[in-house]
C-alpha cells in the first residue's frame, strides 16, 4: 500500500520557503564536517526544518546528529564525542564549522561558529538555544531504568501529578492511534528531574508506565518534552524509529512537521527506517556513508547496495518511484534477463543518482557494476562511457508514457481496460477518460493517480503498470534501445 501524508504540499512548501527566506529567529543552516571522524571536509546543508539523516550502521548518522548539537551550549560535547583518554587519540585537531541565524545576536545576518578539539578538549564559540536530545535509551523499559527505583514498591506517591495537555494527548492520539485521556504525569523528585507516566484502563483502574509499552512511553515523552519546548528549539532524536510500529513511525514524523509550522522548532533525526523519510521532501534528507555526505531521497534499500551489504550482478540507479517501475517493465519485456540478480532504485532525483552511480563503481572493492537511466528530460547528461543513459522521451517518463497510449486510445482502449483490470466492455469509459485527462491534466507526474481516481479508485500503482506494459508492447525498438545501452552489464540466464 503506497504512504500517503496526511501534511499537505502546500505546508511542506511554507517550510522550504521559511528557510529559503531565513525566516527564523534560530536556525542551524550549515555544518560544514572539516574533520571529525570518517568525514573531510563534508556540507551538511539543513534546507528544511525537519531533517533525516540515513545510513549504515557506522555510516557516521550520530556524528552529524552530534555535531548540530555542538553549535549550541545547551549541550555539553561529552553527549555526542565523548574522549576515552590515549584511547581516542584520533580526535586531535577535530573541528567543525557552521553558518546559523540567531536574531538575538545579529538580528540581519547569519552568523559564522565553529568549534575543535586540539588537543584535550573542546573549544567552541557557541550559541544559547533550547536543545532537547531525545537518545535510543528512551526506548528503555521503566523496569530496567536505574533512575526509577524510587518508584518501585507499594509506599510510592509522587511528589506532584500533571494531567497531559490537550495537544499532547490529541498529538499522541493521532500517532499511537489509541485514546490516551487521563493519562498523568508523575514527578518521581521535587525537582522534576525524574518523571514516569501513568494511565487509565478502559475500567477506570490506574496503572503506572512499568506496564506500558516502551514505544508507547517513548513517544508520550517526546511528545510532551516537545509541546513544553520554547518555540525556535532544537530537537535532536537517535533512531526514531526504536520501539515503533511503520504507522507510528510516519505519523511521528508528521507531527515534527507539524510542530515545525506551529512552534518554528528546528528537528534533526537518524533513522534506518523508510517509513521514517516518507513524509518528507527530498531535500529533507540526508545519507551518510563511507565519509560521504548526500542530499535526496536515498532509499534504505539503495544503502545497502553502495556500501556492498548485498550482493548482486548489476545495480541500476533511476530518479524516482514511476522510473523505477518503468525500469522493471523496461527488463521484463527485453527478455532472458536473470531478474533476481538485479537491484533497482530510485534516488529522489537525477543529482543523487549520478552521484552514487559514479561512486559505485569507482569503489575498488564494489562486487558488481551499475549504471544509471536519467529521466528523457536529462538525457543531455547521459555518458555511455560513465553508464549514465536516459529513458525514451523528452521529458519526465510519465508524459511519455501517457503520450504513446493516449495517442493511439481508440485502437489500445480495449487492451487498457484489461490490463486496468476491467472488463473490455469498459473501453468507452477508459478512452473517454484517457481523453479527458489528455486535456486536464497540468502536471503528468499525477496523471496516473488521477485517471485511478476517475475509475473508481483505482491504485496509481495499478494504472502506471497497465500503461507502461502496453507501451512496452508498442515500442519494442524504445525497449531495446535503451537496454542494449548497457547490455554488457546485463546477468543474462
Amino acid at each position: 500500500m503506497t504512504f500517503r501524508s496526511e501534511i499537505r504540499d502546500s505546508d511542506i512548501q511554507t517550510l522550504e520557503d521559511k528557510v529559503t527566506g531565513d525566516k527564523y529567529g534560530k536556525y542551524l543552516k550549515r555544518i560544514i564536517l572539516k574533520r571529525v571522524r570518517g568525514f573531510t571536509d563534508r556540507v551538511v546543508s539543513l534546507d528544511f526544518p525537519v531533517t533525516a539523516v540515513v545510513g549504515p550502521n557506522g555510516g557516521g548518522k550520530t556524528t552529524i546528529l552530534g555535531a548540530a548539537s555542538l553549535a549550541y551550549l545547551e549541550i555539553p560535547p561529552g553527549r555526542f564525542f565523548a574522549k576515552s583518554g590515549r584511547y581516542d587519540a584520533s580526535m586531535k585537531d577535530w573541528s567543525l564549522e557552521f553558518e546559523v541565524i540567531d536574531r538575538t545576536v545579529n538580528a540581519r545576518l547569519p552568523l559564522a561558529r565553529t568549534a575543535s578539539f586540539p588537543s584535550l578538549k573542546w573549544n567552541r564559540k557557541a550559541l544559547l538555544r533550547p536543545v532537547l536530545v531525545f537518545g535510543v535509551t528512551r526506548t528503555i523499559p521503566a523496569t530496567e531504568r536505574r533512575e526509577l527505583v524510587k518508584a518501585i514498591g507499594n509506599k510510592f506517591s509522587a511528589a506532584s501529578e500533571v494531567e497531559l495537555s490537550e495537544p499532547v494527548v490529541d498529538a499522541v492520539e493521532k500517532i499511537l492511534g489509541k485514546n490516551i485521556a487521563g493519562f498523568t504525569r508523575l514527578f518521581v523528585d521535587s525537582q522534576k528531574r525524574v518523571s514516569l507516566f501513568a494511565a487509565r484502563s478502559p475500567g477506570g483502574e490506574q496503572y503506572s508506565e512499568f506496564h506500558f509499552g516502551a514505544g508507547e512511553a517513548s513517544v508520550i515523552r517526546i511528545v510532551s518534552d516537545i509541546e513544553s519546548a520554547p518555540d525556535n528549539a532544537m530537537i535532536l532524536i537517535e533512531e526514531i524509529e526504536n520501539g515503533l510500529h511503520p504507522v507510528a513511525t510516519r505519523r511521528l514524523v508528521e507531527y515534527l512537521i507539524d510542530v515545525a509550522l506551529r512552534k518554528s522548532v528546528q528537528v534533526v533525526f537518524t533513522t534506518h527506517s523508510n517509513d521514517a523519510i516518507d513524509p518528507l521532501p527530498p531535500k529533507a534528507i540526508w545519507a551518510a556513508y563511507n565519509g560521504e555526505v548526500l542530499q535526496g531521497k536515498l532509499d534504505i534499500k539503495a544503502l545497502r547496495t553502495i556500501t556492498g551489504q548485498v550482493d548482486a550482478k548489476l545495480a541500476v540507479f533511476v530518479e524516482d518511484s514511476f522510473a523505477e517501475q518503468m525500469m522493471w517493465t523496461v527488463l521484463r519485456y527485453y527478455g532472458g534477463i536473470e531478474l533476481d540478480a538485479v537491484l533497482v532504485h530510485r534516488m529522489g532525483g537525477e543529482r543523487p543518482a549520478i552521484k552514487v552511480n559514479g561512486q559505485h563503481n569507482l569503489d575498488p572493492t564494489a562486487r558488481f557494476p551499475s549504471v544509471c537511466v536519467l529521466d528523457g528530460d536529462q538525457a543531455g547528461k547521459c555518458d555511455p562511457s560513465k553508464s549514465i543513459f536516459a529513458f525514451p522521451g523528452t521529458g519526465m517518463p510519465e508524459a511519455h508514457i501517457f503520450d504513446v497510449i493516449h495517442g493511439d486510445i481508440e485502437r489500445l482502449a480495449a487492451r487498457l481496460a484489461v490490463s486496468l483490470q476491467l472488463p473490455s466492455s469498459a473501453q468507452e469509459r477508459v478512452k473517454a477518460v484517457v481523453l479527458d485527462r489528455g486535456l486536464t491534466n497540468r502536471d503528468r507526474h499525477n496523471v496516473f493517480q488521477q485517471i485511478g481516481d476517475d475509475l473508481d479508485f483505482t491504485a496509481a500503482s495499478v494504472v502506471g503498470s497497465a500503461f507502461l506494459a502496453i507501451w512496452a508492447q508498442e515500442c519494442d525498438s524504445e525497449v531495446r534501445t535503451l537496454v542494449d545501452g548497457f547490455a554488457k552489464h546485463l546477468p543474462l540466464r
